[in-house]
């Protein structure tokens, strides 16, 4: 699978093996591009608190993060649009700067 089709029928995207530069835009431009009360769920080797509360603070209350699986070495977390997008409340992060 390449970045532009990482999701599969099953909802899924396994970042795992993305270098962090690749998967952080990917992952915020996929669930911008949801649909809202869609979701997909997000597998990644370390907990995504970073990117959690990047949505957080650039769309408060538009995220829907629920774990299926907490680590230590997957995390599963389903990812929901709860509302549509209004403009960020601070600028969008354009690369990673930390897990």
């Amino acid at each position: 699978m390449t970045p532009e089709n990482i999701i599969g029928a099953d909802q899924v995207m396994d970042v795992r093996e993305l270098d962090c530069a690749i998967k952080h835009p990917l992952i915020v431009k996929t669930w911008m591009e949801l649909p809202v009360g869609d979701h997909f769920i997000l597998v990644n080797g370390h907990n995504p608190l970073g990117i959690k509360n990047q949505f957080e603070a650039q769309w408060p209350g538009t995220l829907g993060w629920e774990y299926l699986a907490q680590g230590p070495e997957e995390f599963r977390i389903k990812l929901t649009k709860l509302q549509p997008l209004g403009a960020p409340a601070v600028p969008v992060a354009t690369r990673c700067r930390e897990h």
